[in-house]
Order: structure tokens, then C-alpha cells, then sequence
């Protein structure tokens, strides 16, 4: 369905002292929408749309226009998908606003609050709106062919749905007009949500600006990007196996591991970026088991003698791995030489500590523990002395914290602090942080979780960092 068709219905939506009205050119298919009303935002929204009603995923292209100057910078106008036409009815936008701004806007619950994400880049650009199921994705084109995800959150409807074009003039006493072009909706078909299937879109972001760019998708489940010590490569995992992808996309390629062939997602490179560490459950009754083995694939070797051990960090001396294992019913932090031997337990209290990570100068180790009752990011000596809780308590859950290789951020994925566990297929955010501590920022919101970043993940530059992000989509 295009809009050159039309659309059913054209609509002022709340109090509006300025009727809107539309316009749609055949010649040079262009729908032009003027719209007044105070605002889309709060609890109440006062716009003019164009919809029509539709069920199942979505696919929504659009570029905009504005008319003239405009009274109001806040003007904006781009694709919305709303559960009814009352003025507080649960809704989904993704707008450009009068003065660049992109965002996709959202309100869960009617009479509810309305939330945004904010993109990196500025328009004029291309929007695509996606619906898959009850998530919604905002992606960016600025006309270079590079579409960067915005983010993705979930507002769950219940269809039909309406769709559509809508404009607001963010000024009650004034109307303003936008030419939408280049629009596309497409309805892609409903399927229930365990009939769905996962896909994987390995991003990076960029620390200064928050611009996110997909390097490779698939609909299939992998995990965990380690970004290669020269800055070339990705290492990550799926089915079992570990697979290389250049940094610049393509085709990814299965690294050989030998009988490792039940790998997880706790797997790392060296320092010297000569060898490979994988988590593999090849122990006694398919225990997860550390192994070393040459960063270009070959067979592995047995590092741990005692399982499970799932592997976080890599001493910046080459000498020691820590890692997060389980014994005698508790899972706490152990180190041990890279050529085996005893293991030396750094972590003894109730609960689980999980995922800890070197700092480079090799001062401190990061791990998560939920000892206090709620998941946050500690910190140790290497010795495990001196054990302190890194991250504030708030309203999030914090795992797997790694350090920029230059010392100066810690970033680590953050759950809603109700979640039990770092489960798969949730939404959660990426934080960053100073390592002298100090405000904490949320940089990427995602569905995701389990396989998101369990790794170092950083560039060698300290520029960017690579992570994995999920939907579920129609098979």
C-alpha cells in the first residue's frame, strides 16, 4: 500500500482552533499537510493527520519538506502509528522537527507520559519507521546508501491500528505545512509471537556523537563482538560455533576451533592479540570450560580443570584470565595462569558475581554482583581486596562493564532493575561512564540482553564501540 493511493482518513486530532488540511500532487506524488495545534507530547496530543488502518508489521519510509521558515523550531511532522484518534490515545512517532531534530516519540498507555529517543543525526533526512510485533525501530538515511538505527523500544497494541502522516504546528495560533515525499507504507503481515523468529544486527556506536551504524544483520542468533586488537575484525558466536566479520561488513566466516564446537558468548583476544579464549561447554556433563587457542583457529587448549567457568578478562600482562564460575552452588569471580594450574578465588559473598573485567593498567578489576540486593558494577584489586560498588543505585541493573582501552569509560548494559537475571529479548540501554566515576549516560536503547555485550568490545581507538542488538521478526 502506497500513499499515492490515499489515505481513509484525514483527521484533527485534540483541540485545534486551526483546522489542517491535505493535498496530494499525482504529478509528483507529494502529500502536503498543513497542521496546527499545541503539541504532541505530555498527555495529550493536538495535530493533523492522515491515516489509515492497518494490522500486523509495518514498514514506513518518508522524507519532509517544511514551507516557508516557520513560526515555531518545535514544529514537527513524520509517520505515527496510534491506537485510537482520541487526543490521549498510546502512540508511536518518528518526526523531524522544524529545526533538524529526529526522534521517535512514544506514549505506552493512554493518559500516559510521552518518552522519546533522540537521534544523532539531524534532518533533512530519510525516516523509516518499522513495527515487528509490538517493537518499534527508527532508522536514519541521510542519502549516503549508510541507514543508522536510532533505537528501538516496544509499545504493545492491540490492532488494527492507525497509521499515517501526521503535522503539528507546536503553536495553537498558528498552522504550519510540510511535503512529505518518497513515502512508502508497506503492511508486511502479522504472525504471533512464537511463530517469529530472531534477527541480529551487529552495530558499533560512536562514543562522541551516538551515531549507530549496522555492519551485518542476519536472521539468525549470534552474539557477543570481540573487536580485534588491530581494529580489522570482529570475533563473535552462534550455534556453538565462533565466526570472524571484517569491520566493514560482509561475509562472516567460521573460525576453526577445533572439538570446540559448543562455544557461548564468553570468549575474548589476548593483548598481544595472538590468541583466542573461548568459553566452551565441553566438560563433564556439558560444563562450560575455559580454552586458549590461536587467534587464527586451530585445536584448543584446556585451561580450566573445573567447571562451569565462563571467561570475562584478560590480565593487560598476557599471564592471568578471570572469569565467573560456579562451585559448590555459588558463582563468584577466579583467576588463573593462561597456562593452567590453580585457580584463586577473588569473590565469597552470597549471590552472584559475574563478568569481571581487567582495567588496561591492570590496577583494578570490574565484575557485577547482585550482593546488595540489586545488579551493579563493582570494583577489585586483582587480589580481590578492596571490593567497592562502582555504579549508584537507581533504577537500572548493571552487567558486564568494560574499560576503553585508553582507561577513561566504562560501558556496560543496563536492565530495568525489576529483571531477574541478564535474560535474552528485553529492553535495555547501554551506559557509559567515567572511570573516576561521575554522571552516567545512557547511549543506546535497545531490545536486547543476553549476547547485547557480555565481551570487550571497545575499538582500539577508544572511538567506538561494537555491540548486538535483536527483533523479532516474521520468518
Amino acid at each position: 500500500m502506497g500513499s499515492q493511493v490515499g489515505f481513509e482518513g484525514k483527521t484533527n486530532v485534540g483541540k485545534i482552533k486551526l483546522p489542517g488540511s491535505f493535498q496530494y500532487d499525482a504529478g509528483k506524488n507529494i502529500n502536503t499537510i498543513t497542521g496546527s495545534g499545541e503539541n504532541m507530547w505530555g498527555h495529550a496530543d493536538a495535530f493533523y493527520y492522515a491515516w489509515n488502518k492497518v494490522e500486523g508489521d509495518l514498514s514506513m519510509k518518508m522524507d519532509i519538506g517544511w514551507v516557508g521558515e516557520g513560526k515555531q523550531p518545535h514544529r514537527k511532522g513524520g509517520w505515527m502509528v496510534r491506537a485510537g484518534l482520541e487526543p490521549d490515545a498510546a502512540y508511536v512517532d518518528a518526526v523531524i522537527h522544524g529545526d533538524g531534530l529526529i526522534s521517535m516519540q512514544f506514549r505506552k498507555t493512554k493518559g500516559g507520559d510521552t518518552y522519546e529517543v533522540q537521534s544523532p543525526l539531524r534532518g533533512p533526512a530519510t525516516l523509516i519507521l518499522e513495527r515487528t510485533g509490538d517493537q518499534f525501530t527508527l532508522y536514519v538515511s541521510k542519502g549516503d546508501g549508510q541507514i543508522c538505527q536510532a533505537g528501538t523500544i516496544t509499545v504493545d497494541f492491540k490492532d488494527p491500528v492507525y497509521a499515517g502522516l501526521a503535522v503539528c504546528s507546536h503553536d495553537s495560533t498558528t498552522q504550519e505545512t510540510a511535503n512529505f515525499s518518497n513515502v512508502e507504507i508497506k503492511e508486511l503481515g502479522t504472525v504471533p509471537t512464537d511463530k517469529r523468529v530472531v534477527e541480529s544486527t551487529l552495530e558499533t556506536i560512536d562514543i562522541a556523537s551516538g551515531l549507530r551504524t549496522i555492519v551485518y544483520r542476519a536472521k539468525e542468533h549470534f552474539e557477543a563482538p570481540n573487536w580485534s586488537r588491530d581494529g580489522s575484525t570482529f570475533i563473535y558466536n552462534s550455534g556453538g560455533k565462533i565466526y570472524s566479520l571484517p569491520v566493514s561488513g560482509g561475509i562472516p566466516a567460521l573460525l576453526n576451533t577445533g572439538k570446540a564446537d559448543r562455544c557461548n558468548n564468553d570468549h575474548g583476544i589476548s593483548p598481544d592479540g595472538k590468541e583466542l579464549v573461548i568459553s566452551n561447554h565441553g566438560g563433564p556433563d556439558g560444563k562450560s570450560m575455559i580454552y586458549l587457542l590461536p587467534i587464527t583457529g586451530g585445536e584448543p587448549r584446556l585451561v580450566t580443570k573445573d567447571g562451569p567457568s565462563y571467561w570475562h578478562g584478560w590480565s593487560p600482562d598476557g599471564n592471568t584470565l578471570a572469569y565467573c564460575a560456579e562451585r559448590n552452588g555459588n558463582f563468584d569471580v577466579y583467576t588463573i595462569p593462561v597456562t593452567g594450574g590453580e585457580e584463586t578465588r577473588l569473590t565469597s559473598t552470597p549471590g552472584l558475581d559475574d563478568g569481571p573485567e581487567y582495567s588496561p593498567d591492570g590496577k583494578y578489576i570490574y565484575f557485577n554482583s547482585v550482593r546488595t540486593g540489586q545488579m551493579k558494577i563493582w570494583r577489585m584489586k586483582p587480589d580481590g581486596s578492596e571490593q567497592i560498588q562502582f555504579t549508584p543505585s537507581d533504577e537500572y541493573g548493571d552487567w558486564f562493564a568494560h574499560p576503553s582501552p585508553d582507561n577513561k569509560w566504562l560501558i556496560f548494559v543496563s536492565y530495568d532493575k525489576s529483571v531477574e537475571g541478564h535474560p535474552a529479548n528485553k529492553n535495555v540501554v547501554i551506559r557509559l561512564m567515567p572511570t573516576i566515576g561521575g554522571e552516567i549516560k545512557v547511549i543506546a536503547k535497545l531490545f536486547g540482553g543476553q549476547g547485547t555485550m557480555n565481551v570487550p568490545s571497545w575499538s582500539p581507538d577508544n572511538k567506538k564501540a561494537a555491540f548486538v542488538s535483536y527483533r523479532l521478526v516474521i520468518p
